[in-house]
């Protein structure tokens, strides 16, 4: 995820506050001015007496010529970088970013924050916004944070399901109302994942939870953020995990709550591009996949040989939930 930062230099309350309600993911603000954010709520501080230290986690630079690109991209390997341009084009950045990471782009406005965060296609990692509008600050936090990753869904055709016994199931409740055609990767494998929808269907049988995924069996794996993944058994209060919709648009959600139970379970099997794709899910009526057209299906009318379902294959393997150039074989 994009980082968005806000500048209060000098000290302006009215600013940290928007920044602490817009959900910023730091403010830049005077040396004598860290204790006064503490007590506005909690945030993290850019200060040389602060939570990121400017001017050793963090520097600050301003381009003026391109022996100024240079230095910048050298230093860069180390360190995280705020950019700034004196007459703000993008030439300089484009030059940046092609070359490095950690970027910070210092930015006035929307235009220039969405400028920036698509530059070369890859963008910044982040902006700094330096403006007294408060309405500009919330416009562009929002938008920070709502530009999301975009994962490509493969159509897998279902092979297998099976009836298991019992069984230790995951369900995750986030902090999040979804929608129709919504819901979170899961998967026996990490390189091999399910879109399992959320709860979020009118059901005769229990009351509508638009915030639940029942995910499965405790061992499988889910996507979390920054393409890493975890086990469902480690998915705990204040974690944060991706939603995902039909179309493989995410967005980043909090988990507020995991709930482990034991229950009657089942093997779904499926194929896509010659891949196998498995997953141990509770067998209820209630718990549903996705298919291609956004649209729940539930694992008790999945069809073999005719079914078909929307899926995520990775290439990589992972170590850690981290993904790892080598060969990696999960049965």
């Amino acid at each position: 995820m994009k980082k968005v930062w806000v500048k209060a230099v000098p000290w302006n309350k009215n600013i940290v506050t928007t920044a602490l309600e817009s959900g910023a993911d730091a403010v830049l603000v005077p040396d004598s001015c860290v204790s006064r954010v503490k007590k506005l709520g909690i945030i993290k501080t850019i200060a040389a007496n602060g939570d990121i230290r400017l001017g050793k986690d963090v520097l600050e630079f301003t381009i003026k010529s391109s022996s100024d690109v240079d230095k910048i991209a050298r230093i860069n390997k180390s360190k995280l970088i705020i950019v700034k341009t004196t007459d703000w084009t993008i030439i300089p950045l484009e030059n940046l970013v092609a070359q490095s990471q950690g970027l910070i782009a210092e930015v006035r406005n929307a235009d220039e924050a969405r400028t920036a965060l698509q530059i070369l296609e890859k963008g910044v990692d982040g902006v700094l916004v330096n403006t007294v509008n408060l309405s500009e600050i919330k416009k562009i936090v929002k938008m920070v944070k709502e530009t999301s990753v975009s994962l490509k869904l493969e159509t897998a055709v279902i092979k297998k399901v099976k009836p298991l016994i019992m069984g230790d199931r995951v369900c995750i409740d986030t902090c999040t109302n979804m929608t129709i055609g919504q819901g979170m990767l899961v998967g026996n494998s990490s390189s091999a994942m399910f879109l399992i929808h959320s709860e979020s269907i009118e059901n005769p049988y229990v009351a509508q939870r638009p915030f639940r995924v029942n995910a499965g069996a405790v061992h499988a794996y889910t996507m979390i953020k920054d393409g890493k993944t975890k086990y469902l058994s480690e998915i705990s209060v204040g974690d944060e995990v991706l939603l995902v919709d039909y179309r493989g648009n995410t967005r980043e959600v909090i988990v507020g709550r995991s709930k482990t139970e034991k229950r009657p379970m089942m093997l779904v099997e499926a194929s896509c591009k010659g891949k196998a794709v498995s997953l141990v899910l509770q067998n209820a009526e209630t718990i549903r996949l996705t298919t291609p057209e956004g649209k729940p299906i539930s694992v008790i009318s999945l069809k073999t040989g005719k079914s078909r379902v929307l899926v995520y294959l990775e290439e990589e393997g992972r170590h850690f939930g981290i993904k790892v150039k080598e060969s990696i074989v999960e049965k």
